[in-house]
């Protein structure tokens, strides 16, 4: 049983490691919020002291960590590719109650994994899951994160002149907005689709990179992640990366 439950009063030194509810996340246990439930609800403790704080200071190469009684470890490293499906939202709890990528994973056996970014409700293609916070990290935001390709099907047919605009880039809401590279891929009488690449993450950048020229978005697929491309896996579907794949993904990409 658990010693009396400790609310962790702040010591003078800041001590290592991470709040606990972050170590349970990094752990591989639940996501962040799930953990910070778990931590006021007194179901964890550390070093068999009950802990009432989330933000409780924790050393996770050291620290004791049990959930109700059961010891928790760090899991295996997971990396998945989801192709999702446009109508999910990318998180795993909705307050609206709207479907999550989270379906896609039902009925698998895996320990948490969180989205590697985000896809918004109404874009698709390539989303990847892990719960390897490093490698997440440096897909997102490292100094060497990989490019993410998308092809976008817009409603008019594009001059020269668009293009280049959206590389050129614009300042929407206090922010500078631009693709690295955007080309024309076909279009029809009345739409197109485009390649955009962007090497930088920003909520909703190509939508709004496009709504600054007056051109709306009607689809929008992300077909590859740096080397990894989306390729035949069908929609909904989700697979492991290969050992090849996650070390391809985890190193510098040539040229960036």
């Amino acid at each position: 049983m658990p010693k009396r439950a400790s609310s962790s009063p702040a010591p003078s030194a800041t001590p290592a490691g991470h709040g606990l509810a972050r170590v349970l996340s990094k752990l591989g246990h639940c996501s962040r919020t799930q953990g910070a439930r778990l931590v006021r609800e007194g179901r964890v403790s550390v070093n068999g002291v009950a802990i009432l704080d989330p933000e409780h200071r924790t050393d996770m190469a050291t620290a004791r960590i049990a959930v109700d009684g059961v010891p928790v470890g760090a899991a295996e490293p997971v990396y998945l590719m989801l192709n999702k499906p446009r109508g999910l939202v990318t998180t795993r709890d909705d307050p609206q109650g709207r479907g999550t990528v989270y379906r896609c994973l039902e009925g698998l056996a895996l320990p948490h994994v969180s989205p590697v970014g985000r896809l918004d409700k109404a874009s698709e293609g390539l989303l990847l899951m892990t719960n390897d916070t490093l490698f997440a990290q440096g897909v997102l935001d490292g100094a060497n994160a990989p490019d993410k390709t998308y092809h976008v099907q817009i409603d008019a047919r594009p001059a020269p002149a668009l293009l280049a605009a959206l590389v050129a880039g614009v300042e929407d809401k206090g922010e500078v907005l631009a693709a690295r590279s955007a080309v024309l891929l076909r279009e029809g009488t009345r739409n197109s689709w485009l390649e955009i690449v962007l090497d930088e993450g920003r909520n909703r950048q190509i939508r709004r990179l496009l709504a600054a020229s007056g051109i709306e978005t009607l689809r929008l697929v992300r077909v590859s992640i740096g080397p990894l491309a989306l390729g035949p896996l069908p929609k909904g579907a989700v697979r492991p990366l290969t050992q090849a794949e996650v070390a391809a993904l985890s190193r510098p990409a040539e040229g960036q």
